[in-house]
């Protein structure tokens, strides 16, 4: 396969999990808002807005945190190029580049949301127009992985689009759990408070987790139970162990399918490792927020070391 179209795979999945956990964020964050006063929605959509991290592109255009503001500019504002909508074309103009290694099932998953959703957002969106785009976005992710599972040749073409995936998956977890833990919280006397556990909720809410969590903790939510769920659980296909153990698995199928393995493989091995021993309180006697930052570090050494094994192209 050539780079170019092992590249346009990788970055194709990479951009296609990036805008569908930003929906996720941003459904979180204005159903909590919805249910908070003026100024404490107003907290709520700085949270989302630092998490995603597109804090310095929302300051310098708007001076308050208001929802109307706080969506659009997640959602399609034109100078922001981590908005959905910028995200979603360049998940199409990969999806285009790599068109003759994927299945028509793909594309046409990929395409019709594609136009869907520009059409959505030709103009400012509402209210009430906002989980309806939420929905589009998180069903154009579902139908482009059903697409793939189903139609998809299980060669290197399936691999790379696999590796994107679950790559860029453990990092958005790893930096919306650092953020959370390391900034969101304007001081150690708010530990336990209701903006505390408010902000613990739409983080699992923003990763599809609440209702698995409430499941097997009876309802409970606590900080440390959730960092064990989210980063060492590896029944949650969200969580950093799943990923990576995912990652690794598919990291294997491309190395035999090369017939060697590459830098990728140990770097990948080594961290499954260091992953599959690890206790909570280990990952707290190291400190969380340097915990994720040294997986943040790793996880991108191994996205650059397939971008070398595999000799990829822009």
């Amino acid at each position: 396969m050539l780079g170019r179209t092992a590249n346009g795979l990788f970055w194709m999945f990479r951009y296609l999990e990036r805008a569908e956990n930003t929906a996720r964020l941003l459904d979180a964050g204005l159903r909590m808002a919805l249910t908070r006063d003026l100024v404490t929605a107003e907290e709520e959509w700085r949270s989302v807005i630092a998490t995603s991290g597109q804090r310095a592109s929302y300051e310098a255009k708007h001076g308050t945190y208001t929802g109307m503001q706080a969506w659009n500019h997640i959602l399609r504002d034109k100078d922001n190029p981590s908005s959905i909508l910028a995200m979603f074309g360049l998940v199409r103009q990969n999806a285009r580049l790599a068109r003759n290694a994927i299945s028509g099932e793909l594309w046409e998953a990929i395409n019709e949301n594609w136009l869907v959703m520009k059409d959505q957002l030709a103009r400012p969106v509402g209210e009430n127009r906002v989980l309806d785009i939420v929905a589009t976005i998180r069903r154009a992710g579902t139908l482009a992985h059903g697409a793939m599972a189903g139609s998809m040749l299980r060669d290197e073409g399936y691999h790379f689009a696999r590796a994107g995936t679950f790559l860029e998956r453990a990092d958005s977890i790893a930096r919306i759990l650092d953020i959370k833990y390391y900034l969101l919280l304007p001081s150690l006397s708010y530990v336990g408070s209701s903006l505390d556990t408010g902000q613990w909720d739409q983080v699992l809410r923003s990763v599809s987790g609440d209702r698995a969590f409430r499941w097997l903790n009876a309802g409970q939510i606590d900080a440390r139970g959730i960092c064990e769920f989210l980063i060492l659980d590896d029944r949650f296909p969200r969580s950093l162990a799943f990923c990576h153990s995912a990652l690794r698995e598919t990291l294997t199928a491309l190395a035999r399918l090369h017939g060697h393995e590459g830098q990728s493989n140990a770097l990948m091995r080594d961290s499954d490792t260091h992953l599959t021993g690890l206790t909570i309180e280990e990952v707290f006697d190291q400190g969380l927020h340097e915990f994720l930052v040294e997986f943040v570090s790793t996880n991108s050494a191994i996205a650059n070391a397939i971008a070398d094994d595999y000799r990829f192209l822009s």
